[in-house]
């Protein structure tokens, strides 16, 4: 039986030439952004959710999901385990009795100042190698481009 499939040329589609190194470069980021993390004595979703409460005055769950990388499905358990090593705590929300509001403990906002800095100081180098600031600025609209593209209807016009 004859294949009738057309090859599939990279060169004729520029996307595809971007899959593999993006899905490369994002999980070499979260399997080094991971293990310095467990360095510290946390998980990459606890850290992602106290980088995210720290500075702040709280959030609610839903808010919180969307704000880190960590999935919905995933969240509750990274936030019961955070609650028991007494780094964050919940509050009702006094405009709405039905959604709780996650805040950083004395101790978590503690942590918080001290895992940032040191997590940032940490990952810098990896990007400071690898580009110049001007290409840092150009890749972070770039794939700010992308995500927003991901927001859309796949239907919509194509730019």
């Amino acid at each position: 039986m004859e294949d009738r499939r057309d090859p599939v040329n990279l060169e004729e589609e520029p996307f595809r030439m971007l899959l593999r190194p993006l899905a490369e470069a994002y999980l070499s980021f979260i399997r080094e952004s991971d293990r310095h993390a467990e360095k510290m004595g946390l998980t990459g979703g606890q850290f992602d959710v106290i980088a995210t409460l720290g500075d702040t005055d709280g959030m609610c769950c839903r808010e919180l999901s969307e704000k880190t990388l960590v999935t919905k499905g995933t969240l509750t358990g990274v936030l019961d385990r955070l609650e028991r090593k007494g780094l964050i705590y919940g509050t009702t929300s006094p405009s709405d009795r039905r959604i709780r509001i996650i805040r950083l403990t004395n101790k978590g906002e503690a942590l918080f100042r001290k895992v940032f800095p040191e997590h940032m100081d940490y990952l810098k180098p990896f990007f400071q190698r690898a580009l110049t600031g001007a290409e840092m600025k150009t890749l972070k609209e770039l794939l700010l481009k992308v995500r927003d593209s991901f927001q859309e209807e796949p239907g919509s016009p194509v730019a």
